[in-house]
């Protein structure tokens, strides 16, 4: 017998129990539905995480001395040694100082803030393009000179966008806006829009200290980042000499164990959705059980007529693999649709992998020839006369 003979008659013995095949292929489709949805949105979380970290610069390396260390500095020139002694490893750094920052908008209204203290590194190292004016220079950072660099959400805020040449006050005092940074956003309040950028030497005289406590050092690309944080170790740790007076934290080395730890969630939750398809498995195996016994005559007179043993394992199998198949296809638009609906809902742009469906299709096949492969067999081995006595 050809096999789409085989195709058809397995078609046709789905087709007219079609109560029994859909109740067969649920536990198929809600497992397929789970594994699809959860490996789409766990994709579509890890890229969200991955893309956040690039905007904060996956070669940056943080560097903070805590406050316990009041004897002990990092001195700029320090820092200034080591990347000018590494240039193909140290693209570049920046003091980072925060200050308070308390702004009257458009309304009069008071809004509290933080502005950052940086040098003029630290806006090309962020890759921040200036849209209108200028980005902080040597001679800014050199003479306490109060100006200042602004994001889209203040330009817009305080100035209704027309800034430069501005007076912004910072809690009492007036700084000249000099430049406003192309939106990386949606400029609102607190998001990268809503920044504020002054001479790191003006921060420190601002909140009256004398020492830098926190610097963001840029590798030259990924593949030095973890090169630059050893030299970025050994200069803190011959500066201050205890290593528990300082933190060294490399965005690409957090960037990497989370998303470790996102990919063993995804692989923990695929296994826990697979438990289903297990469950469904078995599901299958005693229908087609069940299905074998309530065609025993059939096959005794299908024998009788000359089918041979491979057609009749042929026939019961590819049925089995037809429920399991069709289940998977019903559980991979339904999970797509599932990813999708879900991640609008969280403000993400998810959509299936080709490698996700392809994968769970794949298995949703072969968990039907699997299961299905024990009834096939036992159909086949049916001895034609006790078939055909069969009541």
């Amino acid at each position: 017998m050809s096999l789409w003979k085989t195709f058809k008659m397995a078609m046709q013995s789905v087709l007219s129990n079609r109560l029994r095949s859909v109740l067969t292929m649920l536990g198929i489709i809600m497992g397929i539905t789970a594994v699809i949805a959860l490996v789409s949105l766990m994709s579509g979380l890890t890229s969200e995480v991955t893309s956040a970290f690039e905007e904060m610069g996956m070669e940056a390396i943080s560097v903070s001395i805590t406050s316990r260390a009041s004897t002990k500095e990092l001195p700029i020139e320090d820092v200034e040694e080591l990347m000018n002694e590494n240039p193909d490893i140290i693209a570049g750094y920046s003091p980072t100082i925060s200050m308070p920052a308390i702004m009257k908008d458009s309304e009069n209204e008071t809004i509290s803030s933080t502005a950052t203290g940086i040098n003029e590194q630290y806006l090309g190292l962020k890759d921040y393009n200036i849209a209108y004016g200028r980005e902080l220079t040597y001679i800014d950072i050199e003479r306490r000179q109060k100006v200042c660099v602004i994001g889209t959400y203040v330009a817009q805020n305080m100035f209704g966008g027309d800034a430069v040449g501005q007076k912004l006050s910072l809690s009492g005092t007036p700084y000249t806006v000099v430049g406003i940074i192309e939106e990386q956003d949606d400029s609102t309040e607190g998001s990268s829009d809503d920044i504020i950028y002054v001479p790191y030497t003006v921060a420190m005289h601002t909140t009256r200290t004398n020492q830098i406590s926190s610097y963001v050092i840029y590798a030259t690309s990924q593949d030095t980042v973890e090169t630059a944080e050893d030299l970025v170790e050994a200069m803190c740790l011959n500066a201050i000499g205890d290593e528990d007076y300082y933190t060294i934290v490399a965005m690409k080395s957090v960037a990497d164990r989370l998303s470790d730890i996102l990919d063993k969630m995804e692989m923990m939750l695929i296994a826990i959705a697979g438990i289903s398809l297990v469950v469904a498995g078995i599901g299958i195996m005693n229908i087609m059980l069940v299905s074998v016994t309530e065609r025993t005559r059939e096959i005794g007179i299908r024998k009788s007529l000359g089918a041979k043993q491979r057609n009749i394992l042929t026939q019961f199998v590819m049925e089995a693999g037809m429920l399991s198949c069709i289940g998977g296809v019903i559980g991979i638009i339904v999970g797509s649709i599932l990813a999708i609906v879900v991640g609008r809902l969280l403000g993400m742009s998810i959509l299936p992998t080709a490698s996700s469906i392809l994968v769970s299709f794949t298995v949703s096949a072969a968990i039907g020839v699997f299961f299905g492969f024990m009834p096939a067999r036992k159909a086949a081995a049916l001895n034609p006369i006790d078939a055909l006595r069969y009541d």
